[in-house]
């Protein structure tokens, strides 16, 4: 899908590593000028170094430093990204994290926190986006709507998952926001979806794949026969920001390798 998002910003939260970093990388690829998000100072280098890869490759986009659960932090990365480029075309709500315990021993601390940046992140995000779609509108040389957002969940959004209530909980919540938004706003031209990845091989679970033993077991959840890498989600992104997916709204795209098929229940349970 080479040019596809040609002329069109983008911004990626959480890009400075792991599905993030894939997918600003895919969005560069197919022509968006992107903003590579990135939480705080010590995450910096990494945020650059994306941009780099972007820019060696023929991209453009600069860096934003951002913590998404902070609404003062989440205004000013819009107010200076439209002063910038002057609007925004896509939202890539993606930033997320893991701060897993036994539900008897998870603290509020813990809860509170992958709430903040996981759903109230992704909450704070595209309310912004979609201001400054309803401010500017459909251009029509830019796309058929008046902007995208893409919501990265998880196949934890509908499947349950022992010793991360907290993670659970906000991926199941960014599929209702998302749901809920996306008819809201489909009248205005606005498109919002999510996508929902199952294993890929990142720095989040890297204790799931990094050895033979641990991949093996991992892949016995994955019918398809290989774990995911994030280009497959980068893919995935970009087909869903362009005009070839004008027709789809408030649909969660699973990337998953057949994860939310049930496995265990091949050979009748």
């Amino acid at each position: 899908m080479e040019n596809a998002l040609t002329g069109q910003i983008a911004i990626v939260t959480g890009a400075s590593s792991g599905i993030g970093a894939g997918v600003a990388k895919a969005l560069a690829a197919a022509g968006a000028t992107v903003v590579v998000n990135h939480p705080v100072p010590a995450t910096r280098d990494a945020a650059e170094s994306v941009l780099a890869e972007i820019r060696s490759a023929g991209g453009s986009g600069t860096t934003c430093l951002c913590d998404v659960s902070k609404e003062p932090e989440v205004q000013k990365m819009f107010a200076d990204v439209i002063a910038q480029y002057g609007t925004v075309d896509i939202l890539i709500n993606n930033a997320g994290l893991q701060r897993d315990a036994p539900f008897q021993d998870m603290t509020l601390e813990q809860w509170n926190y992958v709430l903040g940046v996981n759903l109230t992140g992704q909450f704070l995000c595209a309310r912004e986006a979609i201001r400054e779609f309803l401010r500017r509108g459909v251009v029509p040389s830019r796309s058929k709507a008046a902007g995208k957002i893409i919501c990265m969940s998880s196949v934890h959004e509908v499947i349950p998952w022992a010793g991360h209530a907290n993670y659970a909980a906000s991926k199941g919540g960014i599929m209702l926001m998302m749901k809920s938004i996306a008819q809201e706003f489909a009248p205005k031209k606005i498109r919002i979806n999510s996508i929902a990845p199952g294993a890929i091989k990142t720095p989040i679970n890297h204790s799931a794949w990094d050895t033979p033993a641990a991949e093996a077991k991992l892949l016995e959840l994955i019918p398809y026969g290989r774990v995911g890498v994030v280009e497959d989600i980068g893919k995935a992104a970009v087909w869903l920001a362009s005009d070839d997916s004008d027709y789809v709204v408030g649909t969660t795209l699973f990337v998953d390798g057949g994860m939310t098929l049930y496995p265990g229940f091949s050979t009748n349970g």
